[in-house]
């Protein structure tokens, strides 16, 4: 199957990485966010794409396309692969492989999401773990890692999908808290220390898969459900963390309450996270009956 080439991504639009928007025919919206709507395309009348219309004003360009050369060049199964752009006019394009079940975060809150059992939400949370670690190899930050950010594929693939967007994105939402600086965040899914000195490391993903975890095992409940995002703020640095939730298996748990540890470094890497899930995958939890390991 043809699909538009990614190498030698340039300023230049007549570069292969810059497509001509007339070659993109947007078919059925599959959904809106804050920076914009997604669609299920055709390029060049041949091969399904997803494409992420952006809302002008919501990033610049050249920043965009600064950061989208280094997203290109970022290639593991477990990451949305990024196929083109168009940036001559707005709304800006960014085109990439489709993912048929959408976000993660509605599939969880779906009739499907609701079917799975612990072997599935544990098989999902190692697949984004691997996405992750592939990142941290590469010493490449996502920033904004949450369950609207994994897509869903057939037979519950998952990918990470928007890594580094985060950095250009200028951010309005109400899940987003602002710093002093100007600085936003979506305040439930950011470490304390993120929050606070607006810097952002592999570590400050780690915090946010811990919530990631959170999310899938609650079929995408909202995380902190009782609190602002203010009392978040001034609770976690008290060590307040969240309990566990319902039917969730203590040494899941476990893992959540590992990625929140106050000292980033204490925290463990996400290859650390992804042989743990996978190790935990592999024993198949349901296939014995401990009552110690649930609360």
């Amino acid at each position: 199957m043809e699909v538009p080439q990614t190498h030698g991504l340039s300023y230049n639009t007549a570069d292969q990485w810059e497509i001509d928007r007339t070659s993109v025919k947007l078919l059925n919206k599959l959904g809106a966010g804050q920076f914009g709507e997604v669609y299920e395309g055709l390029w060049n009348d041949t091969t399904a794409v997803a494409v992420k219309t952006l809302k002008p004003g919501t990033m610049d360009v050249k920043d965009f396309l600064q950061e989208a050369q280094i997203m290109k060049k970022l290639r593991h199964p477990k990451l949305i692969q990024l196929y083109a752009v168009c940036t001559v006019e707005e709304p800006i394009y960014i085109i990439t492989e489709l993912m048929k079940n959408g976000s993660l975060l509605e599939y969880l809150q779906k009739d499907k999401g609701t079917e799975l059992v612990i072997s599935d939400q544990l098989e999902m949370a190692a697949q984004v773990a691997a996405g992750m670690a592939y990142l941290e190899l590469q010493n490449y930050i996502h920033r904004d890692l949450a369950a609207r950010n994994v897509l869903v594929g057939e037979n519950n693939i998952c990918k990470v999908a928007d890594f580094g967007l985060a950095r250009v994105f200028m951010m309005e939402n109400e899940n987003v808290y602002e710093a002093k600086e100007g600085t936003k965040f979506p305040v439930k899914w950011t470490a304390p220390e993120a929050i606070h000195s607006s810097k952002f490391t592999i570590k400050s993903d780690v915090w946010s898969f811990g919530i990631l975890l959170y999310e899938i095992m609650t079929f995408g409940g909202m995380p902190y459900p009782t609190m602002t995002n203010y009392q978040v703020v001034q609770r976690l640095p008290t060590g307040y963390r969240m309990p566990n939730p319902p039917r969730c298996p203590m040494m899941m748990y476990e893992i959540m309450s590992d990625c929140w540890k106050e000292n980033e470094m204490d925290r463990p890497t996400f290859e650390t996270l992804q042989w743990k899930l996978e190790d935990f995958f592999d024993l198949d939890v349901t296939s014995y009956d401990d009552g110690n390991r649930y609360q």
